[in-house]
């Protein structure tokens, strides 16, 4: 991600230099292991997209959390040498955010929300052990 106004790129990137330049020497290093082994990493899911997750793998859509990332990844994959699908669907999203009717927030009330998220406590995410749960 870059600060750019390139429509194919997701958007700014809110990483301190030294953090872009440490992930980016990472991948870099990675990279030839990585043709040859693959890569494997932990992700974590906000509680929304962790629900909307299991609930796949609950109706046994995926075998677990990691089959549905590789799925979908290989997904954006496949999308990305067509920019003008990809423009689509963020126009779509963004068309559908416009129409969302709930009322809108003030920029304030936003932050204000944002830094209520932050600060608090957050409760320890769940997390998916291949092969150990037995109910």
């Amino acid at each position: 991600m870059s600060d750019t106004n390139d429509p194919d790129e997701v958007g700014p990137d809110w990483r301190r230099p030294e953090e872009r330049e440490r992930d980016i020497a990472q991948a870099k290093a990675l990279r030839e292991q990585a043709r040859r082994g693959g890569l494997r990493f932990e992700v974590f899911l906000p509680p929304g997209l962790a629900e909307w997750i299991l609930d796949f793998v609950a109706r046994g859509v995926f075998t677990s959390p990691s089959d549905a990332a590789f799925v979908m990844l290989g997904e954006q994959h496949d999308l990305e040498p067509h920019a003008d699908l990809r423009r689509e669907i963020l126009k779509r999203s963004l068309q559908a955010a416009i129409d969302d009717p709930r009322p809108p927030i003030s920029q304030e009330d936003f932050e204000e929300e944002m830094r209520k998220r932050r600060d608090r406590p957050r409760a320890e995410p769940a997390l998916w052990i291949k092969g150990e749960y037995a109910p």
